[in-house]
């Protein structure tokens, strides 16, 4: 267990440090009073069966596992609108605090079951008593909408172990395009949903200095 603390501690480390500079994002644009692209974000490390489960699975020995198993770190970021989507990759792809390695845009090109998703692989220098260790860390940007029914998915997945029956299989897809439409419905009125959002905040922020 000792040699799995020590091998997860940079991975732990890298989703603390993320999880505060990604919400510092959505800070900024609160501060700017503009339209935050990202609505919350998420981060965990893989617990040690899934991560094994995933090596026998990928065929991945354990002593490449730093640099054949990209999502040990994993951290979600949940957007209002698809074009926020597209908004977040743009704006990880300016810092230069990590390098992007890979990305894979399941939104345009969706999988089969139905999952979108967009996916940026990162490699992350964490500063160790050691001296600096780079990670690889995956960022999954998504819609709620999109969120919801991957959720559905990975825990049927788990109960069925991948052989989903004909019937529950075509409800997924079924389920999977019913999400996307609603995605595409509330991008047709981004602009009123954004301008009712600023006028809520706005007056709750009134409040908020009068009771001063």
């Amino acid at each position: 267990m000792k040699h799995w603390d020590q091998f997860l501690t940079p991975y732990k480390q890298a989703i603390n440090e993320l999880k505060i500079k990604l919400k510092g994002m959505r800070g900024q644009f609160e501060l700017d009073s503009t339209h935050s692209p990202i609505e919350f974000v998420t981060g965990r490390v893989k617990p040690i069966a899934s991560i094994l489960d995933k090596a026998t699975q990928k065929g991945i020995p354990l002593d490449k596992l730093e640099v054949e198993m990209q999502d040990i770190a994993g951290l979600r970021i949940m957007c209002q609108f698809v074009e926020d989507i597209y908004r977040v990759v743009s704006l990880l792809r300016n810092r230069n605090d990590f390098e992007i390695v890979e990305e894979r845009d399941y939104i345009s090109h969706e999988k089969i079951s139905g999952y979108r998703s967009y996916h940026v692989v990162i490699q992350y220098p964490v500063q160790t008593i050691h001296g600096e260790k780079k990670i690889l860390a995956e960022i999954q940007i998504r819609t709620l909408a999109m969120n919801f029914w991957a959720t559905i998915e990975h825990s049927l997945n788990y109960k069925y172990k991948g052989a989903f029956p004909t019937d529950i299989k075509m409800r997924l897809q079924r389920a999977a395009e019913a999400a996307f439409r609603l995605d595409e419905e509330m991008s047709l009125i981004r602009g009123e949903i954004k301008e009712a959002q600023a006028f809520f905040t706005r007056k709750k922020e009134t409040a908020q200095e009068e009771k001063k």
